[in-house]
């Protein structure tokens, strides 16, 4: 099993679900298309989350490995998988800083694991702004311009 990457259920300090943790670990994007029992992956970036499209049924975790703070990619893997209709959990994994919660949360994650944990406080304060969003994503937040016509 040496194989195996990703996190344990140990490392993730928030989560947005009521399901259980997966507590297996990933397979990498290319091993999950070649397993048909695989039910949790690990995307890195350069990996293109749309080969995963047609196998989106039977995966119950993606952990997204963000490796440095200011690589974006993570971001881009997240919306595909929300908008092609994934349901299961969506964790970021690595280098994962509080500036970018907020966002990572519009991108559809729901699960985090930090290499450093994150104060409590500043996370929750983080996760709590911008209550009110101009551009339509994937949270399923309704936008100003729509709030404002009702």
């Amino acid at each position: 099993m040496g194989h195996d990457l990703g996190t344990s259920p140990d490392d993730v300090q928030f989560r947005f679900r009521d399901d259980e943790v997966v507590d297996h670990g990933t397979v990498t994007v290319d091993a999950c298309c070649d397993q048909t029992n695989a039910t949790a992956v690990r995307i890195e970036p350069g990996d293109d989350a749309r080969v995963l499209l047609p196998y989106l049924d039977r995966i119950a975790l993606v952990e997204v490995n963000f490796p440095s703070f200011g690589d974006g990619r993570g971001y881009s893997a997240a919306r595909i998988l929300r908008e092609a209709g994934y349901t299961g959990e969506l964790r970021a994994v690595g280098d994962v800083l509080i500036d970018q919660l907020s966002h990572m949360r519009r991108c559809g994650f729901d699960a985090f694991a930090p290499d450093k944990r994150l104060d409590e406080e500043d996370a929750a304060r983080a996760f709590a702004t911008w209550d009110n969003v101009y551009q339509r994503t994937v949270d399923g937040r309704r936008t100003i311009q729509e709030l404002r016509h009702e």
